[in-house]
C-alpha cells in the first residue's frame, strides 16, 4: 500500500491564491475612508478573509463531506466579496478599475482551484471505495 504524502496547507495552491486575494482586498480597504470602511469595507473585508479560513478549517476535517462543506463555504464567501461586495465598490466608484479588474482575475483563477480542489477529495473517495 502506497502512503500518502502530506501536503501542508501552506504549500496548496488553493490556499494561497485564497491569502492573495485577501492581500488585495487590505490594499483596497486601506485606502477608505472610515466611512466607507464601516458601511461596506467592514463586510468585504470579513467575506474575503473567510475564504482562506474556510479553506483552512476544512483542510484540518478527517471527514471528507466535512471537508468539502467548509470549502462550499469558501466558495459562498468568495461569491459574496467578489460578486457582490467588489462589484458594489466599483459601482459606487470606491476603487479604480485597475484595482476591480486585478480582483477579479484573481478570484477566477481561485474559483477554478477551489471547484477542482472540490472535485479531488470527491475522487479520492471514491477511489477509496474501488480498492
Amino acid at each position: 500500500m502506497k502512503k500518502k504524502e502530506y501536503i501542508p496547507l501552506q504549500n496548496l495552491e488553493v490556499y494561497q491564491l485564497a491569502r492573495e486575494l485577501s492581500k488585495k482586498a487590505w490594499l483596497i480597504y486601506d485606502k477608505m475612508s472610515w466611512q466607507d470602511r464601516k458601511i461596506i469595507g467592514d463586510q468585504f473585508i470579513s467575506s474575503t478573509d473567510s475564504i482562506g479560513a474556510n479553506i483552512a478549517e476544512g483542510y484540518g476535517r478527517y471527514h471528507y463531506l466535512d471537508r468539502v462543506r467548509f470549502l462550499y463555504h469558501a466558495r459562498g464567501s468568495m461569491l459574496e466579496a467578489i460578486n457582490h461586495w467588489l462589484e458594489l465598490l466599483l459601482e459606487r466608484n470606491k476603487l479604480s478599475q485597475s484595482d476591480f479588474d486585478e480582483m477579479k482575475l484573481l478570484a477566477e483563477k481561485l474559483s477554478i482551484k477551489l471547484n477542482n480542489f472540490i472535485r479531488s477529495i470527491y475522487e479520492s473517495k471514491n477511489n477509496k471505495e474501488d480498492e
